[in-house]
């Protein structure tokens, strides 16, 4: 197959991949399915680990931790770790999610992360997540198109052109039908998709996504336009890296985490225990005391991939003047001097091999001073783990829109990066 055959394939499988994860719990069920295939064991938290080698996975709620151990593992054997997020911004159902006004059936939500907000307006959401009965058994489930967030009309605001104030509470609850509130009922709805009583549902976390299928567009068909590629661009090119890596002289692992658009700060998320957990279980199966698991610790990396900006052509000045990333030309680098990102000197030279081994350009992406960067999952794992860190990713326009565009080349180019990455450069 030549490039071109290679590049078409990887687009079209993300796309399917995006697709099927509308939101955290179904992305993290989305690559177990994958995982499966390929021969991978699921392991269960609750269990006891001893001896398991080869590989495993773990899901726990919306995150999904997977590794590969080769046979020759040791105590001391080190990690190589893509660290991303399975979580993108949006809206979330409230208690009491089935409400109205004047004739319409609207659903309460209440806002997740940081969604651009005025980019949800006026397309057809999908409701998705998971319900949980009584007894504590969760279900998957998806509603395909349900919802819209409609705009005011140009004629009620002739200066909605000049200046859109939208108000989170008043102006963001979608529409899903007309008619009188006690004739609907949204976990009804929902408890039906899973094939359960409503009244068997103790508890849910049900989002917002939106269901425009992904596409290719442009010149040369080279842009690709969807819903949450921050940041299901790198936990999908964590996967197809780490499902083609060989045999290694380290521990291959992909950890996708969920609620880092929160800041992180849960038991499925970055600051929380889970990637402690499972490589302290690992290196338990292996023999490890607490100082060979620091050794191992000393010797293992992890790329916190994570997707950043492109220079916007209508806005260069938001951009730093000298650092001008361009869509195409790469996978980022991603710096910042107070430590926003994780990258050092050292983490940039690490990722300077792996680029070149794949033979991928990349580029170095640090912020305009007027305008501060966010972050990612990078600093909160070199702290929790004192494991070294360097932060890369794919770069975005539109990031946080409910459909983020990014260059086909560089989504390709990461995935190459990595699996160069997992290689042991």
């Amino acid at each position: 197959m030549d490039a071109a055959s290679d590049l078409a394939s990887y687009i079209d499988d993300f796309a399917r991949f995006l697709s099927a994860s509308p939101s955290s719990y179904h992305a993290a069920a989305e690559v177990a399915r994958r995982l499966d295939s390929a021969g991978w064991e699921r392991l269960d938290e609750r269990t006891d680990w001893s001896g398991e080698q080869g590989k495993r996975y773990v899901v726990r709620d919306g995150a999904i931790v997977a590794w590969s151990q080769p046979t020759a593992a040791g105590p001391t054997t080190p990690f190589r770790i893509l660290g991303a997020h399975t979580d993108s911004p949006g809206f979330k159902l409230k208690p009491k999610p089935t409400i109205g006004s004047n004739g319409w059936l609207q659903a309460g939500v209440e806002i997740y992360g940081g969604p651009l907000l005025n980019s949800w307006l006026d397309r057809d959401l999908e409701l998705g997540g998971r319900v949980v009965t009584r007894d504590g058994r969760e279900y998957l489930v998806r509603t395909g198109p349900f919802l819209r967030i409609p705009q005011l009309a140009i004629h009620l605001d002739r200066d909605a052109n000049s200046g859109l104030t939208l108000d989170r509470q008043r102006h963001m609850t979608p529409v899903f039908g007309v008619g009188d509130v006690g004739s609907a009922d949204l976990i009804g709805r929902l408890a039906s998709l899973a094939g359960i009583d409503a009244s068997d549902v103790a508890g849910y976390d049900i989002l917002t996504a939106d269901t425009q299928a992904p596409a290719r567009f442009g010149i040369h068909a080279e842009l690709f336009a969807a819903g949450r590629m921050d940041n299901l661009s790198s936990v999908y090119a964590g996967l197809v890296a780490l499902l083609e890596a060989s045999d290694a002289n380290h521990i291959s692992v992909l950890a996708a985490f969920d609620h880092e658009e929160l800041g992180s700060n849960s038991r499925s998320g970055a600051s929380g225990p889970l990637l402690d957990d499972i490589l302290t279980r690992i290196g338990a199966g292996l023999g490890a005391s607490v100082s060979q698991k620091l050794q191992a610790y000393a010797d293992s990396w992890c790329l916190s991939a994570d997707a950043g900006h492109s220079v916007h052509p209508n806005y260069p000045e938001k951009h730093d003047p000298a650092n001008r990333v361009v869509m195409g030309s790469g996978p980022l680098l991603k710096i910042n001097a107070n430590q926003r990102y994780a990258t050092d000197a050292v983490g940039a030279a690490l990722w300077e091999r792996a680029c070149a081994a794949a033979d991928v350009p990349y580029q170095e992406f640090v912020s305009n001073n007027t305008v501060p960067c966010g972050s990612t999952i990078g600093p909160l794992t070199a702290t929790r783990l004192g494991i070294r860190v360097v932060d890369v990713g794919v770069p975005l326009l539109s990031m946080h829109s409910a459909r983020e565009l990014a260059h086909v080349d560089d989504l390709v180019g990461l995935s190459a990066a990595v699996g160069a990455f997992f290689a042991g450069v």
